[in-house]
Protein backbone atom coordinates (compact mmCIF):
# COMPACT_ATOMS: atom_id res chain seq x y z
CA UNK A 1 0.00 0.00 0.00
CA UNK A 2 1.68 3.73 -1.00
CA UNK A 3 0.56 5.08 2.19
CA UNK A 4 1.41 9.04 1.16
CA UNK A 5 -1.12 8.17 -2.06
CA UNK A 6 -3.59 6.56 0.02
CA UNK A 7 -4.32 7.99 3.28
CA UNK A 8 -6.29 11.42 4.37
CA UNK A 9 -8.98 12.43 6.57
CA UNK A 10 -12.68 12.17 4.33
CA UNK A 11 -12.98 15.49 2.34
CA UNK A 12 -15.56 18.59 2.35
CA UNK A 13 -17.66 18.95 5.33
CA UNK A 14 -20.54 16.03 4.10
CA UNK A 15 -22.06 13.49 7.39
CA UNK A 16 -18.96 11.21 6.66
CA UNK A 17 -16.23 13.81 6.65
CA UNK A 18 -13.26 14.44 8.91
CA UNK A 19 -14.54 18.29 9.23
CA UNK A 20 -17.61 17.00 11.20
CA UNK A 21 -16.13 14.18 13.02
CA UNK A 22 -13.15 15.10 14.63
CA UNK A 23 -14.58 15.50 17.86
CA UNK A 24 -11.99 13.00 19.49
CA UNK A 25 -8.83 14.96 17.81
CA UNK A 26 -10.36 18.45 19.37
CA UNK A 27 -10.37 16.48 22.48
CA UNK A 28 -6.39 15.62 22.15
CA UNK A 29 -5.39 19.05 21.22
CA UNK A 30 -7.45 20.35 24.04
CA UNK A 31 -5.87 18.57 27.02
CA UNK A 32 -2.67 19.33 25.07
CA UNK A 33 -3.18 23.13 25.06
CA UNK A 34 -1.16 23.98 28.50
CA UNK A 35 2.11 21.61 27.11
CA UNK A 36 2.11 23.60 23.66
CA UNK A 37 1.41 26.75 25.37
CA UNK A 38 4.47 26.87 27.71
CA UNK A 39 6.40 25.41 25.05
CA UNK A 40 5.81 28.52 23.15
CA UNK A 41 6.66 30.90 26.39
CA UNK A 42 9.88 28.86 26.66
CA UNK A 43 10.77 29.51 22.82
CA UNK A 44 10.34 33.09 22.91
CA UNK A 45 12.03 33.16 26.59
CA UNK A 46 15.18 32.58 24.98
CA UNK A 47 14.92 34.20 21.43
CA UNK A 48 14.65 37.59 20.79
CA UNK A 49 12.44 37.18 17.28
CA UNK A 50 11.85 39.80 14.81
CA UNK A 51 10.96 36.48 12.64
CA UNK A 52 9.36 33.31 13.78
CA UNK A 53 8.50 30.01 12.05
CA UNK A 54 5.64 28.24 13.05
CA UNK A 55 4.94 24.28 11.87
CA UNK A 56 1.85 21.98 12.14
CA UNK A 57 2.17 18.83 11.18
CA UNK A 58 -0.66 16.77 9.65
CA UNK A 59 -3.17 19.95 9.92
CA UNK A 60 -5.96 17.42 8.21
CA UNK A 61 -8.90 19.99 7.49
CA UNK A 62 -11.80 21.25 9.02
CA UNK A 63 -12.59 23.30 12.36
CA UNK A 64 -9.33 21.80 14.41
CA UNK A 65 -6.84 22.99 11.69
CA UNK A 66 -6.95 26.55 12.62
CA UNK A 67 -7.46 26.16 16.27
CA UNK A 68 -3.40 25.25 17.32
CA UNK A 69 -2.19 27.62 15.29
CA UNK A 70 -4.77 30.46 17.11
CA UNK A 71 -4.02 28.82 20.20
CA UNK A 72 -0.08 29.48 19.15
CA UNK A 73 -0.79 33.10 18.14
CA UNK A 74 -2.89 33.75 21.31
CA UNK A 75 0.56 32.68 23.22
CA UNK A 76 2.85 34.38 21.26
CA UNK A 77 0.78 37.81 21.22
CA UNK A 78 0.16 37.24 25.79
CA UNK A 79 4.05 36.77 26.01
CA UNK A 80 5.32 39.49 23.41
CA UNK A 81 3.15 41.81 25.29
CA UNK A 82 3.90 40.75 29.01
CA UNK A 83 7.57 41.09 28.27
CA UNK A 84 7.38 44.63 26.23
CA UNK A 85 8.55 43.59 23.16
CA UNK A 86 7.18 43.64 19.48
CA UNK A 87 5.11 40.49 18.33
CA UNK A 88 7.45 38.95 15.87
CA UNK A 89 6.33 38.47 12.14
CA UNK A 90 5.08 34.61 12.21
CA UNK A 91 5.75 32.47 9.01
CA UNK A 92 2.81 29.73 9.51
CA UNK A 93 3.31 26.23 7.77
CA UNK A 94 0.56 24.06 7.68
CA UNK A 95 1.84 20.68 6.67
CA UNK A 96 0.03 17.26 5.31
CA UNK A 97 0.05 14.86 2.72
CA UNK A 98 -0.49 15.80 -0.91
CA UNK A 99 -4.40 14.31 -0.75
CA UNK A 100 -5.27 16.49 2.29
CA UNK A 101 -8.41 19.37 1.74
CA UNK A 102 -6.54 22.22 1.69
CA UNK A 103 -9.08 23.94 -0.09
CA UNK A 104 -11.10 23.26 2.75
CA UNK A 105 -8.46 25.58 5.35
CA UNK A 106 -7.46 28.49 2.61
CA UNK A 107 -11.51 28.92 2.11
CA UNK A 108 -11.39 29.80 6.25
CA UNK A 109 -8.23 31.75 5.72
CA UNK A 110 -10.33 35.24 5.45
CA UNK A 111 -12.57 35.07 8.02
CA UNK A 112 -9.38 33.97 10.14
CA UNK A 113 -7.60 36.94 8.91
CA UNK A 114 -10.31 39.18 9.78
CA UNK A 115 -10.69 37.67 13.52
CA UNK A 116 -7.15 38.01 14.01
CA UNK A 117 -7.10 41.70 12.86
CA UNK A 118 -9.99 42.97 14.96
CA UNK A 119 -8.85 40.49 17.96
CA UNK A 120 -4.88 41.79 18.14
CA UNK A 121 -4.87 43.53 15.16
CA UNK A 122 -2.50 41.43 13.40
CA UNK A 123 -3.31 41.75 9.36
CA UNK A 124 -1.99 39.49 7.24
CA UNK A 125 1.04 41.67 6.48
CA UNK A 126 2.25 40.27 10.31
CA UNK A 127 0.69 36.57 9.92
CA UNK A 128 2.13 34.42 6.48
CA UNK A 129 -0.35 31.55 6.57
CA UNK A 130 1.31 28.59 3.53
CA UNK A 131 -0.02 24.94 3.15
CA UNK A 132 3.17 22.67 3.02
CA UNK A 133 1.76 19.37 1.02
CA UNK A 134 4.60 16.27 1.62
CA UNK A 135 5.48 13.54 4.26
CA UNK A 136 6.83 14.79 7.42
CA UNK A 137 8.85 11.38 7.34
CA UNK A 138 11.70 13.62 5.41
CA UNK A 139 12.41 17.17 5.28
CA UNK A 140 9.49 19.62 4.02
CA UNK A 141 11.14 23.14 5.29
CA UNK A 142 15.13 24.78 4.97
CA UNK A 143 16.98 24.74 7.47
CA UNK A 144 17.01 26.61 10.55
CA UNK A 145 14.14 28.42 9.52
CA UNK A 146 11.24 26.86 12.56
CA UNK A 147 11.17 27.63 16.08
CA UNK A 148 7.94 25.72 16.99
CA UNK A 149 7.00 22.98 15.74
CA UNK A 150 3.19 20.59 16.76
CA UNK A 151 1.21 17.77 15.70
CA UNK A 152 -1.21 15.88 16.65
CA UNK A 153 -3.07 13.12 16.10
CA UNK A 154 -0.48 12.07 13.32
CA UNK A 155 2.59 10.70 14.08
CA UNK A 156 0.96 7.19 14.74
CA UNK A 157 0.55 6.73 11.31
CA UNK A 158 3.86 4.63 9.60
CA UNK A 159 5.30 5.93 6.45
CA UNK A 160 4.20 2.53 5.37
CA UNK A 161 3.22 -1.00 5.94
CA UNK A 162 5.89 -2.91 7.26
CA UNK A 163 8.00 -4.71 5.10
CA UNK A 164 8.18 -8.29 6.27
CA UNK A 165 4.05 -8.11 5.97
CA UNK A 166 3.79 -6.76 2.84
CA UNK A 167 6.03 -8.84 1.41
CA UNK A 168 4.07 -11.86 2.76
CA UNK A 169 0.68 -11.08 0.38
CA UNK A 170 0.28 -14.88 -0.29
CA UNK A 171 1.39 -16.50 2.95
CA UNK A 172 -0.15 -13.95 5.11
CA UNK A 173 1.74 -13.75 8.60
CA UNK A 174 -1.20 -12.30 10.63
CA UNK A 175 -4.23 -13.99 8.81
CA UNK A 176 -7.53 -12.66 10.01
CA UNK A 177 -6.40 -9.68 12.01
CA UNK A 178 -5.39 -5.71 10.08
CA UNK A 179 -3.25 -5.08 12.99
CA UNK A 180 -1.33 -6.15 15.67
CA UNK A 181 -3.95 -8.58 17.96
CA UNK A 182 -3.39 -11.29 20.67
CA UNK A 183 -3.45 -13.85 17.97
CA UNK A 184 -0.72 -11.95 16.42
CA UNK A 185 2.84 -13.94 16.00
CA UNK A 186 5.73 -12.13 17.60
CA UNK A 187 7.21 -11.36 14.02
CA UNK A 188 4.31 -8.99 13.70
CA UNK A 189 4.94 -7.11 16.62
CA UNK A 190 8.26 -6.58 15.85
CA UNK A 191 8.22 -5.81 12.34
CA UNK A 192 5.78 -2.75 13.84
CA UNK A 193 8.19 -1.84 16.12
CA UNK A 194 10.64 -1.86 13.78
CA UNK A 195 8.82 0.22 11.37
CA UNK A 196 7.89 2.87 13.81
CA UNK A 197 11.37 3.52 15.11
CA UNK A 198 12.64 4.10 11.64
CA UNK A 199 10.14 6.34 10.73
CA UNK A 200 9.96 8.14 14.51
CA UNK A 201 14.02 8.53 13.83
CA UNK A 202 14.00 10.12 10.44
CA UNK A 203 10.89 12.62 11.70
CA UNK A 204 13.34 13.60 14.27
CA UNK A 205 16.23 13.99 12.29
CA UNK A 206 14.26 15.84 9.58
CA UNK A 207 12.74 18.48 12.50
CA UNK A 208 16.49 18.73 13.95
CA UNK A 209 17.74 20.21 10.70
CA UNK A 210 14.98 22.80 10.27
CA UNK A 211 14.87 23.89 13.82
CA UNK A 212 16.53 26.17 15.33
CA UNK A 213 19.10 25.98 18.62
CA UNK A 214 16.59 26.07 21.71
CA UNK A 215 13.62 25.49 19.23
CA UNK A 216 10.60 23.37 21.06
CA UNK A 217 8.35 20.85 19.35
CA UNK A 218 5.00 18.94 21.03
CA UNK A 219 3.61 16.13 19.65
CA UNK A 220 0.64 14.23 20.21
CA UNK A 221 -0.52 11.04 19.31
CA UNK A 222 -2.35 7.52 20.08
CA UNK A 223 -0.16 5.32 22.13
CA UNK A 224 0.08 3.28 25.11
CA UNK A 225 1.01 2.97 28.57
CA UNK A 226 0.99 -0.92 28.63
CA UNK A 227 4.28 -3.34 27.68
CA UNK A 228 2.49 -5.19 26.04
CA UNK A 229 1.72 -4.20 22.54
CA UNK A 230 -1.23 -6.10 21.69
CA UNK A 231 -3.15 -4.90 24.62
CA UNK A 232 -6.59 -3.53 24.57
CA UNK A 233 -5.82 0.08 25.09
CA UNK A 234 -3.92 0.37 21.70
CA UNK A 235 -5.35 -2.47 19.57
CA UNK A 236 -9.13 -3.24 20.30
CA UNK A 237 -10.61 -0.27 17.76
CA UNK A 238 -8.75 -2.44 14.76
CA UNK A 239 -9.66 -5.66 16.90
CA UNK A 240 -13.37 -4.75 16.18
CA UNK A 241 -13.12 -3.66 12.82
CA UNK A 242 -11.29 -6.89 11.92
CA UNK A 243 -14.35 -8.53 13.42
CA UNK A 244 -16.72 -6.27 11.15
CA UNK A 245 -14.79 -7.19 8.22
CA UNK A 246 -14.96 -10.64 9.26
CA UNK A 247 -18.66 -10.76 9.64
CA UNK A 248 -19.19 -9.56 6.36
CA UNK A 249 -16.56 -12.24 4.61
CA UNK A 250 -18.71 -15.47 6.97
CA UNK A 251 -21.53 -14.39 4.48
CA UNK A 252 -19.94 -14.12 1.39
CA UNK A 253 -20.11 -9.92 1.06
CA UNK A 254 -15.59 -9.77 1.24
CA UNK A 255 -12.97 -12.13 0.49
CA UNK A 256 -11.72 -13.60 3.33
CA UNK A 257 -8.29 -13.45 1.80
CA UNK A 258 -8.85 -9.40 1.36
CA UNK A 259 -8.72 -8.97 5.34
CA UNK A 260 -5.43 -11.15 5.41
CA UNK A 261 -4.16 -8.97 2.57
CA UNK A 262 -4.58 -5.44 5.09
CA UNK A 263 -2.31 -4.82 7.39
CA UNK A 264 -3.03 -1.06 8.95
CA UNK A 265 0.23 1.62 8.67
CA UNK A 266 -0.31 2.48 12.02
CA UNK A 267 1.61 1.66 15.48
CA UNK A 268 0.48 3.21 18.79
CA UNK A 269 3.94 3.20 21.13
CA UNK A 270 4.82 2.91 24.39
CA UNK A 271 6.13 5.98 26.49
CA UNK A 272 9.52 4.32 26.85
CA UNK A 273 9.39 3.34 23.26
CA UNK A 274 9.10 6.89 22.32
CA UNK A 275 11.74 8.00 24.89
CA UNK A 276 14.28 5.12 23.91
CA UNK A 277 14.07 6.86 19.89
CA UNK A 278 14.22 10.28 20.94
CA UNK A 279 17.73 9.40 23.18
CA UNK A 280 19.00 7.34 20.71
CA UNK A 281 18.64 9.68 17.60
CA UNK A 282 19.86 12.73 20.07
CA UNK A 283 18.81 15.57 18.87
CA UNK A 284 16.24 16.50 21.50
CA UNK A 285 15.60 16.79 25.22
CA UNK A 286 12.81 15.74 26.52
CA UNK A 287 10.79 18.25 28.82
CA UNK A 288 8.19 16.18 29.45
CA UNK A 289 6.60 13.01 28.25
CA UNK A 290 2.33 12.71 29.82
CA UNK A 291 -0.02 10.01 29.14
CA UNK A 292 -3.89 11.27 28.82
CA UNK A 293 -7.03 8.71 28.54
CA UNK A 294 -9.46 9.71 25.98
CA UNK A 295 -12.84 8.67 25.71
CA UNK A 296 -13.40 6.79 22.20
CA UNK A 297 -16.05 9.42 21.04
CA UNK A 298 -14.52 12.08 22.64
CA UNK A 299 -16.85 12.26 25.55
CA UNK A 300 -19.64 14.21 22.69
CA UNK A 301 -23.18 13.86 24.12
CA UNK A 302 -25.55 11.25 22.62
CA UNK A 303 -27.63 11.88 20.26
CA UNK A 304 -31.04 12.52 22.21
CA UNK A 305 -33.82 11.58 19.10
CA UNK A 306 -32.85 8.07 20.46
CA UNK A 307 -33.94 8.33 24.41
CA UNK A 308 -37.99 8.02 23.69
CA UNK A 309 -39.06 4.09 23.97
CA UNK A 310 -35.03 2.59 24.60
CA UNK A 311 -33.75 1.65 27.68
CA UNK A 312 -31.57 4.39 28.24
CA UNK A 313 -28.06 2.79 28.82
CA UNK A 314 -28.48 0.53 25.57
CA UNK A 315 -29.12 4.17 23.88
CA UNK A 316 -26.27 5.42 24.95
CA UNK A 317 -24.45 2.16 24.07
CA UNK A 318 -25.87 1.97 20.69
CA UNK A 319 -25.65 5.72 20.39
CA UNK A 320 -22.10 6.07 21.02
CA UNK A 321 -20.86 2.98 18.95
CA UNK A 322 -22.37 5.21 15.90
CA UNK A 323 -20.68 7.97 17.25
CA UNK A 324 -17.26 6.32 17.58
CA UNK A 325 -17.90 4.41 13.72
CA UNK A 326 -18.34 8.30 11.96
CA UNK A 327 -15.05 9.02 13.83
CA UNK A 328 -12.98 6.02 12.48
CA UNK A 329 -14.77 6.56 8.82
CA UNK A 330 -13.24 10.07 8.56
CA UNK A 331 -9.99 8.91 9.09
CA UNK A 332 -9.55 5.66 7.74
CA UNK A 333 -12.01 5.63 4.50
CA UNK A 334 -9.52 6.46 2.28
CA UNK A 335 -7.45 3.28 3.00
CA UNK A 336 -10.25 0.54 2.96
CA UNK A 337 -11.80 1.63 0.31
CA UNK A 338 -8.76 1.88 -2.18
CA UNK A 339 -8.20 -2.32 -1.31
CA UNK A 340 -11.84 -3.16 -0.67
CA UNK A 341 -13.83 -1.27 -2.89
CA UNK A 342 -16.46 1.36 -2.17
CA UNK A 343 -19.68 -0.83 -2.16
CA UNK A 344 -18.68 -2.58 1.27
CA UNK A 345 -18.20 1.05 3.12
CA UNK A 346 -21.49 1.73 4.54
CA UNK A 347 -22.16 -1.93 5.09
CA UNK A 348 -19.15 -2.28 6.89
CA UNK A 349 -19.71 1.13 9.10
CA UNK A 350 -23.13 0.10 10.10
CA UNK A 351 -21.38 -3.32 11.64
CA UNK A 352 -19.07 -1.61 13.18
CA UNK A 353 -20.90 0.78 14.82
CA UNK A 354 -22.89 -2.21 15.81
CA UNK A 355 -19.59 -4.00 17.68
CA UNK A 356 -18.84 -1.07 19.43
CA UNK A 357 -22.05 -0.04 20.72
CA UNK A 358 -21.83 -4.23 22.37
CA UNK A 359 -18.36 -3.48 23.61
CA UNK A 360 -19.42 -0.19 25.06
CA UNK A 361 -22.02 -2.36 27.31
CA UNK A 362 -19.71 -4.21 28.78
CA UNK A 363 -16.41 -2.25 28.88
CA UNK A 364 -15.00 1.67 29.45
CA UNK A 365 -13.12 2.19 26.16
CA UNK A 366 -10.29 4.70 26.27
CA UNK A 367 -7.60 5.82 23.98
CA UNK A 368 -4.18 6.49 25.36
CA UNK A 369 -2.89 9.89 23.76
CA UNK A 370 0.59 10.67 24.59
CA UNK A 371 2.11 14.30 24.62
CA UNK A 372 6.14 14.77 24.89
CA UNK A 373 7.48 18.40 24.18
CA UNK A 374 11.36 18.39 23.07
CA UNK A 375 13.51 20.96 23.07
CA UNK A 376 16.08 20.77 20.32
CA UNK A 377 19.84 20.83 21.41
CA UNK A 378 22.51 23.10 20.57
Amino acid sequence: MEVMQVLHMNKGEGETSYAKNSIVQRKIISVATSIIEKAVEECLEKNFLDSMGIADLGCSSGPNSLMVISDIIDTVYATSNRKGIPLPELRVSLNDLPGNDFNNIFISLPEFYSQLKMEKNIGPEGCFISGVPGSFYGRLFPKKSLHFIHSSSSLHWLSQVPRLLDSNILKPLNKGNIYISKTSPGSVLDAYLSQFKRDFSVFLKSRSEEMVVDGHMVLSFMGRVSTDPSSEESCMQWELLAQALMSMALEGLIEEEKIDSFNAPYYAPSAQEVRSVVEEEGSFTINCLEAFEIEWDGGAPSNNNFQKHIDKIEKDNFSRGQQVAKTIRAVVESMLEVHFGRKIIDELFKRYAQVVGDYFSRTSAKNIDLVISLTKKG
